[in-house]
């Protein structure tokens, strides 16, 4: 695997919540993380049907326009009782007109589970595929996952996306109650982040 040694990565996501996250994660190294937000890079098209594949679109696209080396993540929740539903499709559930509604996304996906009569708990894990991209057009691919189950009404006030209605095992409040210090430790992210880390920084 190719070592990362440069002291700027791009991180391909106008994701405020997941640039912070990166940041945060990447302080011990002395990187300096930038967004593609920041320098003004659309956001691609993400057509494909797996975290994998999302990620690398996302990772080459910032590589190519800038030249720089660029971390991308595709990450979701799956549900045992929505036959891994949202999945790939988390952020789409979400959607509408004025933007990302991910209160409207935990509604949904526990009014469906209800629909079904989904005995409890109802199991549901997290993944985060990231792919670093290389300017020349290689990448490299780190996969993470964290279990849990979900809970409702939703609890909390703080992480981003789904965390509210997440409680991850061996724990009895959900991410978005937890300290961003405790949930950046074990993580979907994190999994795959420790990955990243052994095998460009280690």
């Amino acid at each position: 695997m190719a070592r990362f040694e440069g002291a700027r990565l791009l991180v391909a996501t106008h994701n405020a919540g997941k640039l912070e996250e990166m940041a945060a994660l990447l302080a011990p190294f002395g990187v300096t993380v930038v967004g593609a937000a920041e320098l003004g890079l659309p956001e691609p098209a993400e057509t494909e049907s797996t975290f994998v594949g999302n990620a690398r679109i996302k990772a080459h696209a910032a590589a190519k326009a800038t030249g720089l080396p660029a971390l991308a993540d595709d990450s979701g929740i799956e549900v045992d009782a929505l036959d891994g539903a949202p999945g790939v499709y988390t952020a789409d559930w979400a959607e509408t007109p004025n933007g990302r509604d991910f209160g409207m996304a935990m509604t949904r996906t526990w009014a469906e589970c209800e629909a079904k009569a989904a005995p409890l708990p109802r199991t549901a894990r997290f993944r985060s595929t990231l792919v670093l991209a290389w300017p020349d057009g290689s990448d490299q691919v780190f996969e993470g996952k964290v279990e849990g189950t979900l809970v409702w009404p939703m609890r909390g006030a703080g992480g981003h996306g789904y965390d509210p209605m997440f409680m991850p095992v061996g724990h009895d409040i959900t991410f978005a109650e937890m300290d961003p210090a405790l949930k950046n430790t074990f993580s979907h992210r994190a999994d795959a982040f420790a990955k990243f880390v052994a095998g460009c920084f280690a």
